[in-house]
């Protein structure tokens, strides 16, 4: 009988301790947009050339919608409570088909699964986007293709990788976020020029 008492005592001490623990604050996951758009819409060209964006490719490590930060000791972390809203590649490729179709250069721009006939092919692929807290920039950077198929056989027409850094004002995730936005806009901003010159060329 005495044991049961001393046991039950023990239990009734273990479940008291616990009640005294600190509770853990509760964080809520915060999702934030990536949406960039051209600062001016110019009107389409009735005679210019059609191009057709195929679906953007995610790069190594770019799948994931946590926010990556670059530390200082050269390690990169990938938040869990702060994420993109949607994949980064699934969101820079509408960003990239809207940013063109915006520019002016083209009669249309279409999207994967058109059965529209296009002149030109845009393959294209995310391959960094994070925040460098080393340098206090924020990164972006894609690699695409030009396919020229006019003739009816396949060229490449060009082919590069652009990239883009944007100074942090902040190491919050807000500030984070609207550097990696402006990266972003930077590198299309250059992938528009570079079409631009192909097509002069």
């Amino acid at each position: 009988m005495r044991r049961r008492v001393v046991v039950a005592g023990m239990i009734a001490a273990a479940l008291d301790g616990c009640s005294v623990l600190p509770s853990q604050p509760y964080l809520q996951r915060r999702d934030w947009p990536l949406a960039v758009g051209r600062p001016e819409a110019l009107p389409r060209r009735p005679d210019g050339r059609v191009l057709l964006v195929r679906t953007m490719q995610a790069g190594p490590g770019m799948e994931t919608r946590g926010l990556q930060t670059l530390q200082k000791d050269g390690s990169l972390q990938t938040a869990f409570y702060e994420q993109w809203s949607t994949p980064p590649a699934e969101a820079v490729d509408d960003d990239l088909r809207r940013w063109l179709a915006d520019s002016g250069l083209f009669a249309a721009v279409l999207g994967t699964g058109s059965r529209v006939s296009a002149d030109l092919v845009l393959e294209s692929e995310l391959v960094a986007l994070h925040a460098n807290l080393a340098t206090g920039t924020a990164r972006a950077a894609m690699a695409f293709v030009l396919i020229d198929q006019r003739s009816g056989a396949a060229r490449i027409r060009m082919e590069r990788t652009e990239s883009a850094s944007v100074k942090l004002d902040g190491i919050e995730p807000p500030a984070l976020v609207r550097a990696q936005q402006a990266s972003v806009a930077a590198v299309l901003g250059q992938i528009e020029a570079d079409l631009a010159g192909a097509l002069q060329a």
